[in-house]
């Protein structure tokens, strides 16, 4: 969609005018119009989800199906040339994260990719999907139709009582683990529906029909325990629970392994593993889960009040040995955060490190991850 002056204009959510009803502050993200926070502002959205549960509108990712040409089990390895994950083992309801990699070992996206039965489903960054959807296009071409969702909302559920909240109008979700992946039923209408998200807490993301988005999201808001909430507090839980943002903490400059997703690679694809290597990247990527990479993703806590954001640099004396990519206030903490990259010799827990800060050098210390703790339900 462009204006009369040829400029191409973000996209609208299928909810665009239920986030406006609802007064939301929206703002381009992504190529979509997106609400960035609602009346109650971001910091009573952020620990509104932490204590109850928070709707997200999450819309603007790639959802895609993958259908084998053959068997599941040919696409499964098909992709695998792909991800440094084990697809071809995948119990049938069960979803996976994983990333697309590329000649150097770097990040071309992080995803999720479900088994579900008869073919993989898969969910993806939206800035990236079309880019991702080329890509899997071109590479699963003889195991795969490739078939972008075009007609789904998808919309997060997050938070400790978003179970109790759901499980009224959909109360097979009661049954569900982290990370299964279930078709269920509401009101006839058919739900795809994971037990995951990107807050740290426990919640659903809920694929369904465009044409019942409304219906659902308003059924779903009607529950005395959610709130809506946009993409400020999005960042800022995503944050706390030590989550990586596509283009920020992740990207074709850094490896899985920089980037400390190793628990991510699987044994299968490991050296020595059943089915090691075969993907873009493979020997830097092996190499450094044997030797260890040259810089590594970390946590960071910034002393005094003032947030680091990305692009901060960090030095030890007047060597720079790093650079902030996410950084901001964490309302759960209560106090600011930040996660970036440090060489490999710096990358050690409790080591004070200066970051250059508007002139001044001050104070960070390197942490664990997460900076809150985590809800999932295993």
């Amino acid at each position: 969609m462009s204006d009369p002056t040829g400029i191409e204009l973000p996209s609208r959510l299928e909810l665009h005018d239920l986030h406006v009803a609802l007064g939301a502050r929206m703002v381009p993200f992504a190529g979509y119009e997106m609400p960035v926070q609602y009346p109650a502002g971001v910091l009573k959205e952020h620990l509104h989800t932490r204590t109850a549960a928070g709707l997200f509108d999450v819309s603007h990712m790639g959802q895609v199906i993958l259908k084998p040409k053959k068997s599941l089990a040919d696409l499964a390895l098909g992709f695998e040339e792909l991800v440094p994950v084990d697809a071809l083992d995948l119990p049938m309801g069960r979803q996976r994260y994983g990333m697309f990699t590329d000649a150097n070992g770097g990040i071309l996206d992080d995803l999720m990719f479900a088994n579900r039965g008869d073919h993989l489903f898969v969910v993806v960054n939206a800035a990236c999907k079309a880019a991702d959807i080329a890509h899997m296009k071109a590479n699963l071409a003889a195991v795969a139709e490739v078939i972008p969702v075009t007609n789904r909302a998808l919309l997060a559920l997050q938070g400790p009582l978003a179970e109790a909240a759901l499980s009224r109008l959909v109360p097979g979700v009661a049954q569900m683990r982290f990370m299964d992946m279930a078709f269920l039923d509401w009101g006839g209408v058919e739900l795809w529906v994971s037990r995951s998200g990107y807050t740290g807490e426990d919640g659903f993301e809920i694929s369904l029909p465009n044409a019942h988005a409304l219906a659902f999201a308003e059924a779903l808001l009607h529950e005395p325990e959610v709130l809506p909430i946009g993409l400020g507090a999005r960042d800022s839980l995503r944050l706390e629970a030590g989550l990586c943002l596509y283009g920020h903490d992740l990207d074709q400059s850094t490896t899985p392994v920089m980037g400390n997703l190793t628990w991510a690679i699987s044994k299968a694809r490991r050296a020595g593993g059943e089915r090691s290597g075969g993907f873009p990247g493979a020997a830097r990527i092996l190499h450094e889960l044997s030797s260890g990479p040259d810089r590594l993703r970390v946590g960071l806590r910034p002393e005094g009040r003032a947030p680091m954001r990305d692009g901060t640099e960090l030095y030890m004396g007047s060597d720079r040995v790093g650079t902030v990519t996410s950084g901001g206030y964490g309302p759960s903490v209560g106090a600011p955060i930040a996660m970036g990259y440090v060489t490999a010799a710096h990358a050690k827990i409790g080591t004070r490190l200066e970051a250059e800060l508007r002139g001044k050098r001050l104070p960070v210390t390197i942490c664990p991850l997460p900076f809150h703790p985590t809800t999932y339900k295993r």
